[in-house]
């Protein structure tokens, strides 16, 4: 069974609608192999539209240049993408497919497909959240800025069940970016202030 990973960037009040502004300044090495690290678990990347339009306006064109980005953008091309649109499109970057039919539906298929070694979705929030919100996400990845965006769309919308997860890894960055990974977790025992109140 294949695992779907999400990996945002992200500020530290929740947005997940990158403004290049708080990011660049944060993106070091570090945050570099992060990002490669993210990339190498998957042969399959599932984006939303947005995403796609934004990837493929821009990672064609680096790989063409031949710059010192050209060979990411060609492992960029290389996978296989999956897009999630309730629109016709029509694609001109390689390795493209439209997801035919209901989203949740697809991405089962995926995950339980023998050609499918690993699903990343990078950036893609309301496809993240569709999955979170039906128990499909494998593990949340997120680079958190030290930053307090304070505007833009946030990974965690409203809802009346609550996301429990559970920590599989932490690193602290020099520039204070922290990479967090974790993964869904059964909630905690019930208690209240008659059980906790012995630890203050």
């Amino acid at each position: 069974m294949a695992k779907v990973i999400s990996t945002l960037f992200i500020s530290a009040d929740g947005v997940a609608e990158i403004d290049p502004a708080w990011h660049f300044p944060y993106f070091d090495e570090n945050m570099g192999q992060a990002v490669t690290e993210d990339y190498a678990t998957a042969d399959t990347l599932l984006i939303g539209r947005e995403t796609y339009d934004s990837f493929a306006g821009a990672w064609p064109d680096r790989e063409a240049a031949g710059g010192e980005d050209a060979p990411f953008a060609k492992q960029i091309g290389d996978l296989r993408k999956v897009v999630a649109s309730r629109q016709n499109l029509e694609f001109t970057w390689r390795n493209t497919e439209l997801i035919s039919g209901d989203l949740l539906d697809a991405v089962r298929a995926l995950k339980s497909a023998d050609d499918v070694q690993g699903i990343l979705i990078p950036g893609s929030i309301s496809v993240v959240q569709q999955l979170l919100a039906a128990g499909l996400i494998d593990e949340l990845r997120l680079l958190v800025h030290p930053v307090a965006a304070r505007k833009g769309r946030r990974l965690f919308d409203d809802g009346d069940t609550a996301y429990h997860l559970k920590v599989v890894s932490t690193d602290v960055f020099p520039t204070g970016v922290i990479r967090v990974i974790y993964a869904p977790a059964e909630p905690p025992a019930p208690a209240g202030y008659e059980e906790t109140k012995g630890q203050v």
